[in-house]
């Protein structure tokens, strides 16, 4: 995990000056905030406007910067393209990103805000690895490589397959590189409600700091949002910089801002196409329109109890945007939903196309229609009676609907194919919480979270299972760190109909 590459950097001046140098060829920087995902509830509301803020501040560090804003995978990649082209042996060139990342196969992945991702494959496919961006950088002779990552989010597809760990994972970068995430590995935090993230608000009162060198400028903003958030956000750092770099040289001045094409203008989230490797063109600084109000996510890690012992798992339910308990869907709007058009084009031309009807059954229950959900994995269980992903999820759904024996055949049988499955073991706690055997739902929760001891749903599923076993107080103190882990925590269960 920390195998550097060794890379010797060419960049001795005759004369240099006391102070942390700078004298990189260029500077380039590349900023990206991703605030319009369609698959959040609402769109973020700090990435945009700390993008921003931060291309504005490397712009007067002398930095030749190109910012782009709600970016499609295709923007993302003809963007990346363009910031390998620029660059010549010695330049500094750093990536600042603010969106949802995702960890997967131990590497982070920063998420276009078309990315349709349903499967944890799903995440490498529509991605962009941060080590895949840092190694390409590196390949193109760059002295100083600066990843300055605010994407350590909740993120709107973790129901779909919680296997996945939250938050980010450690980078194994080339020599010559400095990393700081906005929390700490695989923690997530939440927007504070304001225009800008804490960890960017600090970020920029360390980088005016006059000739400070850079990987002081980032401890010191490691510091200070721990400090503003006590204790409850730490960034996290990796550093193996081979020589001095300084954000805010006094020296020399800033340079000025080159000419630059601009980046492609936001397009609508679609399914994602193959990707051609675009004709790279100059650097460029196009500004979309401001993005809407910000979904919250908090962080702060759970205390894990001792597990109880349970068998067999199963796959986990669809990210659900928590409707009411049979509740219906608004049918013209499904059918105008492009996700369902292009999932229903495709069993049309297919009928025996399980994972199309899988994929479409997890729309359906995630808007409430959970009758056209059932229907679907119905009959991708027909297709394949041992799915246990369809198993589970349809064990779920029947547990809002309230169909409760029903749903635990299903979670018991998913359970059967795949022990210790962690998915399987928070559907049938809920399964057995909402039919009022407590001490099995406490023994699911308890399973489930010594697999996963950030698992919200179990942490505060166990937290009402002991209320309501007479364990008042361990009730409460589950509940307290479930709704710190994830503040619409009680709403969501309202809508499986648990209160």
């Amino acid at each position: 995990m920390k195998i550097r590459f060794a890379l010797l950097l060419a960049l001795i001046c005759s004369v240099v000056p006391t102070a942390p140098s700078s004298a990189a060829a260029n500077r380039y920087a590349l900023v990206i905030g991703n605030a319009k995902y369609p698959d959040a509830d609402v769109p973020l509301k700090e990435p945009v406007n700390d993008a921003r803020d931060v291309a504005d501040e490397l712009k007067r560090d002398g930095f030749k910067v190109s910012i782009g804003e709600n970016l499609t995978g295709d923007g993302m990649r003809r963007a990346f393209e363009r910031l390998y082209a620029s660059i010549k042996p010695g330049d500094a060139v750093l990536l600042f990103f603010s969106g949802f990342g995702i960890q997967s196969n131990r590497q982070s992945y920063m998420i276009p805000v078309d990315a349709q991702i349903w499967v944890e494959s799903d995440v490498r496919h529509d991605g962009f690895s941060l080590e895949t961006v840092l190694s390409e950088i590196n390949s193109r002779g760059a002295g100083v490589k600066i990843a300055l990552l605010d994407a350590s989010r909740r993120n709107p597809y973790e129901r779909r397959f919680r296997s996945v760990s939250a938050g980010l994972a450690p980078v194994i970068a080339p020599n010559g590189t400095l990393v700081i995430y906005s929390a700490d590995l695989s923690s997530v935090v939440s927007d504070n409600g304001g225009d800008h993230s804490l960890f960017v608000q600090e970020l920029l009162k360390e980088i005016r700091v006059p000739n400070l060198p850079a990987f002081a400028t980032l401890d010191r903003t490691r510091i200070g949002v721990s400090l503003a958030s006590r204790r409850e956000q730490n960034p996290w750092i990796s550093s193996s910089l081979a020589e001095d770099f300084s954000f805010s040289p006094e020296v020399g001045g800033a340079q000025p801002q080159g000419p630059a094409a601009a980046l492609p203008q936001p397009t609508p989230a679609a399914p994602p196409s193959p990707r051609p490797v675009p004709t790279p063109t100059p650097l460029a600084d196009v500004r979309p329109p401001p993005s809407p109000p910000p979904v919250a996510a908090p962080v702060t890690p759970p205390p894990a109890r001792p597990p109880a012992p349970v068998a067999a798992p199963a796959t986990p339910p669809p990210s659900l945007n928590k409707p009411a308990e049979g509740g219906s869907a608004n049918q013209p709007a499904l059918a105008d939903d492009p996700t369902i058009k292009s999932l229903t084009a495709k069993i049309a031309a297919n009928p025996d196309d399980s994972n199309a009807l899988y994929r479409r059954g997890q729309v359906y229950a995630s808007k409430g229609a959970y009758s056209l959900a059932l229907k679907d994995f119905d009959d991708t269980i027909r297709l394949n009676s041992k799915d246990v992903e369809a198993l589970n999820n349809r064990c779920w759904v029947r547990t809002i609907i309230g169909d409760l024996q029903a749903a635990l055949k299903d979670c018991n049988e998913a359970l059967r194919l795949r022990p210790n499955f962690v998915d399987a073991l928070d559907s049938r706690g809920l399964v057995n919480l909402k039919g009022g055997m407590t001490k099995n739902a406490i023994a699911d929760f308890d399973a489930a979270l010594k697999i996963n001891p950030r698992m919200t749903s179990s942490l505060y599923g166990r937290g009402l299972a002991k209320q309501r076993n007479g364990s008042i107080s361990e009730g409460n103190l589950d509940i307290a760190n479930a709704k710190v882990l994830d503040p619409n925590i009680v709403q969501e269960f309202e809508g499986y109909g648990v209160h």
